[in-house]
């Protein structure tokens, strides 16, 4: 202790330590959270305004929004390391407010041993449950160590501290937070407003200095708890969270997140990249099928586009392939991942039949983006319509299938078949000097799903196989 008074080192509470140290990386204009995209101009611009503002933070949100990983992040503002005296409550080595340290203090002076405590190792987070009790919040009193020690049951050293005295100078993290019983939400009012600690009646008062941050679910307020009033009155700040606004910072987070590094080069085809993005987008406009009060997550896309990966690599690995290469009935098959992530107004016939819908409307969507309406029904002529060469094709009786298992050298073979496809897709596309590159294969796969989104020729889904045929002949199968 002596030689760290020697070097002038005075205490901060962390709250005063975290403002300095953003205000540093503000004038520096060092990025603050690394990893998280979409927030720079909202959520974390508010975060910013509730930290320099010495507050406690609530953040509310849907899931899947990075509640919780933005919650991870604060702790980088801490500083990387922090002298304490060795006791469970890290006391401050000039001002303990435990009676342990005080006795350290006393006994020793400035011979005192001293540890350093990393950032990392001053958070702690807890996710609310109804079973969380004050013990684990606050302590309760340990009977074996009260006896074991001839102390009496009201002696401060016969208690067993909870997590929010163990977080002493640093920053205490509850998620989910209306999951917490009203008792004991209440046992925190003490905590946020005074700063002190009552266990069992015993007479313990700490100046504890702790962070608060919260996160929270809206729909949780009246299905699964509830949070209560003044509670929500001490928190210094409530930060409303929110999904990516485009696709664009949808699919950098998508990126970021998934794992698609399989072993094998994986190449996702720009149209399918873009399909697999805007299914949660869909899923979060149909109002009327999915419920807007639970949210759609993030987390649809991430898993999405895993499972989509994961069926091109089944694919090469059963018919050899040195490439992963999505294709569009991978996505029809990432639907196991998309029903998990859906609550919906109406069970119906499930959520299978639901994700199936989202993928082709969002099929439609991008197609919609990328080729003008196939089908103009004030012409008294069909065959005026630019997709009637395609669909005159089908209309004479042919089909085309194409099966999940074919080599990619058979997958084009098959799309190259059918007649005039690629002259009909240039004379669509809205911009002309549309060029689909080495992804041709995805855009022709695209082209003919958004010929069936617009009721053109029809589409079935057999054991992974789309098989795409005359609109009239499928309606009667």
């Amino acid at each position: 202790m002596g030689e760290l008074k020697h070097t002038g080192w005075r205490p901060r509470p962390v709250r005063d330590e975290v403002r300095e140290n953003l205000s540093r990386r503000l004038r520096e204009g060092t990025p603050l959270f690394p990893g998280l995209h979409g927030y720079q101009d909202t959520v974390v611009r508010d975060l910013v305004h509730a930290l320099l503002s010495r507050h406690d933070i609530l953040l509310l949100g849907l899931r899947g929004q990075g509640k919780t990983r933005l919650l991870r992040q604060i702790p980088s503002l801490l500083d990387e390391w922090m002298p304490a005296l060795p006791t469970p409550l890290r006391d401050d080595p000039l001002r303990p407010v435990s009676s342990q340290g005080r006795r350290l203090q006393e006994e020793h002076g400035d011979e005192t041993e001293l540890v350093w405590i990393h950032r990392d190792d001053r958070y702690r987070e807890k996710l609310a449950t109804p079973d969380v009790t004050m013990a684990d919040i606050v302590g309760d009193i340990d009977p074996v160590k009260a006896v074991s020690q001839g102390l009496g049951f009201s002696h401060e050293d016969a208690l067993h501290w909870g997590l929010v005295p163990r977080s002493n100078r640093g920053i205490f993290a509850l998620n989910e937070l209306p999951d917490l019983q009203p008792r004991i939400q209440v046992g925190l009012l003490n905590l946020l407003e005074e700063r002190d600690v009552q266990i069992r009646g015993v007479p313990v008062r700490l100046e504890l200095d702790v962070l608060f941050l919260f996160s929270a679910n809206p729909e949780d307020y009246t299905q699964r708890g509830n949070l209560i009033t003044p509670l929500k009155d001490r928190i210094g700040s409530q930060i409303l969270t929110h999904y990516p606004s485009d696709t664009s910072v949808s699919r950098t987070i998508t990126d970021q997140e998934a794992w698609t590094d399989r072993g094998l080069p994986v190449h996702v085809p720009e149209p399918l990249r873009e399909i697999l993005e805007q299914v949660a987008f869909e899923a979060r406009a149909m109002t009327e099928l999915v419920d807007p009060r639970s949210g759609v997550s993030q987390r649809l896309s991430i898993t999405a586009l895993e499972v989509a990966v994961g069926a091109a690599e089944a694919r090469a690995l059963r018919v050899g392939g040195e490439r992963i290469r999505v294709r569009l009935s991978d996505l029809f098959a990432a639907t196991p991942a998309v029903c998990g992530k859906l609550e919906l107004l109406s069970e119906g016939e499930g959520p299978k039949p639901a994700a199936l819908a989202l993928v082709g409307k969002a099929c439609q969507t991008v197609f919609d983006a990328t080729f003008r309406n196939p089908y103009d029904k004030r012409r008294k002529d069909p065959s005026e319509n630019p997709d009637h060469p395609v669909v005159s094709w089908f209309e004479s009786g042919n089909r085309l299938e194409l099966d999940a298992d074919a080599t990619d050298d058979e997958h084009r073979r098959t799309l190259s078949s059918l007649p005039g496809l690629d002259s009909v897709m240039d004379a669509l596309a809205r911009d002309t000097s549309w060029n689909p590159g080495e992804d041709r294969d995805a855009w022709r796969e695209l082209f003919l799903e958004g010929l069936h989104q617009h009721g053109r020729i029809s589409r079935e889904l057999r054991q992974g196989a789309l098989r795409f045929g005359d609109l009239i002949s499928g309606i009667m199968r």
